[in-house]
């Protein structure tokens, strides 16, 4: 199956430095793809190369196998983008803005203007003028801009940026309706990290221009190369070094302590077995705490905690 949006040894350079050092992914239909890392890892120009707004040095990017750089009116028909906040004339209705954009390309039909409306939920506001709608509102109406000639790819740099939380949490919740119903590629390139997590299904993280890392987000994600979901555990137990140095030798666990408190990570279906291992070499244990490991754990425990600025 051919990928909706593929990276190939992507790079840039300006000047004698290399921005964007050889990355190499792909995203599929229906998918929504986090792209994350601290200022200046080098996501904006990245994007900024997918969507053809900045020369590629080395490499290249393929949109339903077209190449942005020898096939670029073929592959960039395929993508809709909001890459900063979605322009729009504040003294014209929402639908005469729709309608001012449709003109410009062959083929979209009002029914198809009316479609979009109706997936970013935009019916009742529709015939205000945009001057008078909320960022929220605003934002809607951009992402339906960018939707009215059926694209393959939907790259959305921070989309959520600026919203309170019930604007963040409607562009959430029509961001997964698009790419379900549309059966679209979503890239999302954000900086709030529980957001990220509750939209995306894979993560991509940046950092220095090279990508680190491309983990599943979601549990039920079928993926070959899936992590083992971790759970953070924090036993309190007596005589700590002790109780440590059997989780390190018995089962390989990275245990660290806390004055009385024992922290590490572990598959939710091995803590039986540590906490057996314990109590068969007399440790006395008098709490056992488990919580998620989020996305912001990971995500530090990748790029470090003081790198973002």
């Amino acid at each position: 199956m051919v990928a909706a949006m593929e990276l190939i040894d992507l790079k840039k350079t300006i000047g004698n430095k290399e921005i964007i050092k050889g990355l190499s992914f792909s995203i599929q239909k229906g998918e929504v793809f986090g792209f994350i890392g601290p200022n200046g890892a080098g996501k904006t120009t990245t994007i900024r190369m997918m969507v053809g707004l900045m020369s590629i040095t080395d490499g290249d990017v393929r949109i339903l196998g077209n190449s942005i750089k020898t096939d670029f009116s073929k592959a960039v028909r395929e993508v809709g983008a909001i890459v900063e906040n979605p322009e729009m004339y504040p003294f014209m209705t929402g639908w005469q803005n729709l309608m001012h954009y449709a003109r410009m390309t062959p083929g979209i039909t009002k029914e198809r203007v009316k479609e979009v409306i109706h997936l970013v939920g935009l019916e009742k506001p529709i015939k205000e003028k945009v001057g008078r709608y909320s960022l929220g509102m605003r934002q809607r109406l951009g992402i339906a801009q960018a939707l009215l000639h059926k694209p393959s790819v939907l790259i959305l740099d921070e989309p959520t940026n600026g919203l309170d939380p019930a604007g963040i949490r409607e562009i959430r919740e029509y961001i997964r309706k698009i790419a379900l119903e549309e059966h679209v590629a979503v890239i999302i390139s954000s900086h709030l990290l529980s957001e990220i997590e509750q939209m995306c299904d894979r993560i991509g993280i940046i950092k220095n221009g090279e990508l680190i890392a491309i983990q599943a987000v979601r549990e039920n994600v079928e993926a070959s190369n899936q992590e083992v979901a971790l759970e953070q555990v924090q036993i309190e137990a007596t005589p700590v070094d002790k109780a440590i140095n059997l989780l390190r030798t018995n089962h390989e666990i990275e245990a660290v302590r806390n004055d009385n408190m024992i922290s590490f990570r572990s598959s939710k279906e091995a803590i039986p077995k540590l906490i057996e291992t314990l109590v068969k070499h007399q440790i006395a244990i008098y709490q056992v705490g488990v919580s998620k490991v989020t996305l912001e754990d990971k995500f530090f425990n990748l790029i470090g905690e003081n790198t973002i600025e």
